[in-house]
């Protein structure tokens, strides 16, 4: 039996400590597994087990040297941050024992009378194998509701490392206390009592996840709320565009209402033979003129001085535009500006991080009762970031008028198509 009893600690120690640790930390925190992690762990393992039994201390300690050297392996060797390290380290130890908790809940209420007969050492190898059945799904559990990468860490992480604590030093407590010594006899009362620490376990394991689940809905909570905040302050923006794009185009009304005013003056400037000031008013056109037009011409003028703007103030971008949208066009003026003000953001941002050539290019054809628009950018040589709230918008306007959105990259060169449903606009 002793034998047996190694063999079994020897499996529940590799695979149900040493490789499901490994496993989940690496799918808790988005960080690729390697050999040696594995190997260090298992020799980790290893050794506070044999120092363990050597000096036959109490298991509360060698479970603590554990969780510190899972938290030190993610900390400096997957090189994980703190907090996500310490939770990851704890959350899995008190899964695993948990696990282990409530199969000896099981065998304590169970097992005694099969004591002295070959059957036990069947129920036994069962029993270590819904322990990893169940470890296993408790992970996976875990890992449903609370999942990030380096990219996108969840906010206030840390403050899940205190229930996780509570839950864990719960379980050592039980694990210590109830099940450090199995009873060749059992009685109906013992039964009971065993029956009662399952069900806590069972419950411990449930105000966890409930735990995880708050926890995540408030992080969504968050993230929903700084994406209104964006969109309140892209709305302001938007906003500020349209209104100096009105009060341009009153401007140039204005101008053009008052510019035979300005040729009658200039013609009898020259028929008096006066060609300095003729010379020095038709200057004053020009300068107003040049200061009513803008840089791109597309028919649209909250469109036209979004871009001057935007392109205008990223001179080391060289910018393209052919663009002509329709008239009539039905599209508002408000989701004009969501639609090229985030792809400009999202196009802008892409070039100033590339090493190499800087280049903007804007296009858009009509093909029937579609508008196609299309922004090409060059960015660096990587994949493809998430999709953020720009990217949201822009195929949020394109539902709006039956379109669809399209991303795509080739090398260092990026492409956004945005299509149009304008059929019943016009």
């Amino acid at each position: 039996m002793d034998y047996f009893a190694l063999l079994l600690d020897s499996l529940c120690l590799i695979v149900g400590h040493g490789v499901m640790h490994m496993v989940f930390i690496s799918r808790l925190t988005g960080k690729k597994l390697k050999k040696w992690y594995f190997a260090a762990y298992f020799l980790l393992l290893g050794m506070i087990q044999l120092i363990s039994d050597r000096l036959a201390l109490d298991g509360t300690l060698p479970v603590g040297v554990g969780v510190l050297a899972l938290y030190g392996l993610s900390r400096f060797g997957m090189g994980n941050l703190q907090s996500v390290s310490w939770l990851a380290a704890v959350l899995s130890f008190y899964i695993s024992q948990l696990s282990f908790g409530i199969i000896n809940s099981v065998e304590a209420a169970l097992f005694p009378r099969f004591i002295g007969s070959p059957l036990l050492y069947l129920l036994l190898l069962a029993a270590q194998l819904l322990f990893f059945v169940l470890c296993a799904g408790c992970y996976y559990a875990v890992l449903k509701l609370l999942a990030w990468t380096e990219d996108s860490q969840t906010p206030y992480i840390g403050l899940l490392l205190f229930p996780g604590l509570f839950f864990f030093a719960a379980e050592l407590y039980i694990l210590e206390t109830a099940y450090s010594f199995f009873a060749p006899v059992i009685s109906l009362e013992e039964v009971g009592r065993h029956s009662t620490l399952l069900l806590l376990q069972v419950m411990g394991l449930a105000a966890l996840l409930c735990t995880l689940y708050a926890h995540r809905q408030l992080c969504k909570g968050f993230q929903a709320q700084a994406e209104l905040q964006s969109l309140t302050q892209a709305a302001h923006t938007q906003k500020v565009y349209i209104t100096e794009a009105q009060v341009r185009y009153e401007q140039t009304k204005s101008f053009r209402h008052d510019i035979k005013n300005h040729l009658s003056v200039l013609d009898g400037l020259l028929k008096n033979g006066k060609l300095e000031e003729g010379r020095e008013y038709l200057k004053k056109l020009e300068a107003v003129s040049e200061a009513l037009s803008f840089p791109y011409q597309t028919g649209n003028p909250v469109v036209d001085i979004l871009l001057g703007e935007k392109l205008g103030l990223a001179k080391e971008i060289a910018a393209e535009v052919s663009l002509v949208l329709p008239k009539p066009c039905g599209i508002d003026d408000f989701d004009l500006c969501v639609l090229f003000a985030n792809a400009l953001d999202n196009a802008i941002a892409a070039c100033r991080a590339n090493d190499g050539a800087k280049a903007i290019r804007i296009s858009g054809k009509q093909q029937g009762d579609f508008y196609m628009l299309t922004f090409e950018n060059t960015c660096s040589d990587g994949p493809l970031p998430l999709a953020g709230t720009g990217l949201s918008n822009i195929k949020a306007v394109a539902g709006k008028y039956h379109g669809a959105m399209l991303t795509e990259k080739n090398g260092r060169q990026f492409y956004l198509s945005v299509l149009l449903n304008i059929s019943a606009l016009q």
